[in-house]
């Protein structure tokens, strides 16, 4: 798969650190992190126990069974090839600024502003809609446990403000313990997982037949009068169901995020990230192949608008039903742990090179190394873009939480296709670290551009009919705002660059004056 230049895996502190200095940073961070705890952070957020229970109802209406049985594996293959790219630059570039500081470094200061702010728009979204899924399946939790618990949406978006509150209060205080609770986080949604499946298989009285879950199409979506069998399912709604997977497996940046705090980061983080997309791939098949077994009340689910909650209550007695929840929102409360530090580390990376305004406030550490302002501003950011899943769609479907899981995806996919166009033009000059692809580097890169592409456009497409400005039933609350949110940063963000920043933001800034070694220069 690649070629992995002598060393090892677990190199001394006093090696990253001069790492660091060579590519012009003092270590400010603490460097505690193992590789294990590298891989978990991006496997946490990856979280299995989250995209897979939050976004099922968007593949199932939109091209049903088959857009999960075998849209699943396809679209992670695609992912895994993006994720083997990124190995092979965070292997050469082990920081915590991660995907921008690579598109600085490769090419110019104009391709590390707007990467940095693809990725942290991307960032917050993604720590956002985990935790608002987080607080959905809470709501459904203490419903089911509490009959005065009505399970209303504004109890919905208050769960969801205390669970960003908490998650923020973890990592500002939790500094000596946040790499063991990544550990942690691993081994519940192994077992969590594995618990869930054996529940669906086990439990249920009755499943659902191969021909079901492998050939059946559902277009549940509103377009095309509901048929699914022309082109316009194929080639438009049947790709919309693929944010499930898309969406799922995103959030990998993590391991480049936090390699200022790996040991043996050139190494550590590059397995790390591509490993997590690997196992969550594999684990999150089998968990969805078990959903599908189990979805036998069809007429249920589809009144449910595909959420998959429908599946348990419905197939499951009360008590496994509870139990199949209780473990899929403790995973998710996990994975919105990690994707704070995530978020707050590139935060913090962004403002220390003078990109994010207020820069000197969010670049601040405190004395055990954390970025505390930077925590509670991403959190906050976080918050204020969910503000429009205090509005339900009429249409029955959480349309703004799927926006905020279309900002998720449009922004960290796009962020992550600009370095790899960019190692793409350096060709040879570029100057690999100990884990590389080789000749394969432009195969992959090429597949992983082009697919990037293509599902940055599908999701800034409606999602109903009713978001379809001049439609009959149109209304503000079904838009998909992903292309305003993604769009209206990325203006503003330009109209800065032309404006003003382009006189002053030169890319990373160093902090160190030890001369850099064995640097290639900027295409």
């Amino acid at each position: 798969m690649a070629t992995t230049a002598p060393a090892t895996a677990e190199q001394p502190m006093d090696d990253d650190a001069h790492r660091l200095a060579e590519l012009g940073y003092k270590q400010e961070l603490r460097r505690k992190w193992s590789g294990f705890s590298n891989f978990a952070i991006s496997f946490s957020i990856i979280s299995i126990l989250a995209g897979c229970f939050t976004t099922f109802g968007q593949a199932w209406n939109n091209g049903g069974p088959i857009a999960i049985s075998w849209g699943w594996p396809l679209i992670s293959l695609f992912i895994l090839i993006i994720g083997l790219s990124m190995s092979e630059l965070v292997s050469a570039y082990p920081t915590a600024g991660g995907i921008y500081w690579w598109a600085a470094r490769m090419g110019k200061p104009i391709h590390g502003w707007f990467t940095g702010w693809l990725n942290l728009i991307g960032l917050i979204a993604v720590t956002a809609s985990v935790d608002y899924g987080c607080a959905t399946f809470l709501n459904l939790t203490l419903s089911a446990l509490f009959e005065g618990w009505a399970g209303t949406l504004n109890q919905a978006f208050l769960l969801f403000v205390i669970i960003l509150t908490l998650h923020g209060i973890i990592n500002i205080f939790g500094h000596q313990i946040i790499d063991v609770l990544q550990n942690v986080s691993v081994w519940w949604h192994v077992v969590g997982a594995a618990a869930v499946v054996l529940i669906l298989v086990f439990v249920p009285d009755n499943h659902q037949s191969m021909q079901f879950v492998f050939t059946e199409k559902f277009n549940n979506s509103g377009f095309a009068g509901g048929d699914s069998g022309g082109l316009t399912f194929w080639f438009y709604i049947l790709p919309l169901g693929f944010l499930l997977t898309q969406y799922t497996i995103t959030g990998f940046d993590a391991c480049a995020h936090v390699s200022e705090e790996t040991k043996g980061a050139a190494l550590s983080a590059a397995r790390g990230l591509w490993r997590s997309i690997f196992y969550s791939a594999i684990g999150g098949w089998i968990l969805l192949l078990s959903f599908l077994f189990a979805a036998t009340n069809v007429d249920a689910i589809n009144e449910a608008g595909g959420f998959s909650g429908a599946i348990f209550e419905s197939a499951l007695t009360p008590f496994f039903f509870k139990a199949v929840i209780i473990i899929s929102t403790i995973g998710q409360f996990f994975c919105g742990m990690s994707c704070v530090t995530s978020m707050s580390r590139m935060t913090y990376a962004f403002s220390r090179d003078g990109a994010v305004p207020g820069w000197r406030l969010w670049s601040k550490v405190d004395r055990n190394g954390t970025p505390v302002n930077a925590i509670i501003g991403a959190t906050i950011a976080g918050l204020v873009l969910t503000l429009p899943a205090l509005y339900q769609s009429p249409a029955g479907i959480p349309v703004a939480f799927y926006a905020v899981v279309s900002v998720a995806v449009i922004g960290l996919y796009l962020a992550f296709l600009i370095p790899i166009a960019l190692r793409l033009r350096m060709g040879d000059r570029f100057v690999p670290g100990p884990w590389t692809l080789g000749r394969r580097y432009k195969l992959f890169g090429w597949i992983a551009v082009i697919e990037i592409a293509v599902i940055s456009l599908y999701f800034i497409m409606p999602i109903v009919p009713a978001g379809v400005p001049g439609n009959d039933d149109f209304s503000w609350s079904s838009v998909n705002y992903a292309p305003i949110a993604v769009g209206g940063v990325l203006v503003l963000v330009a109209i800065w660059w032309y404006a003003s920043a382009r006189k002053w933001f030169t890319g990373p800034r160093r902090t160190i004056d030890e001369p850099e070694a064995a640097a290639e220069q900027p295409a």
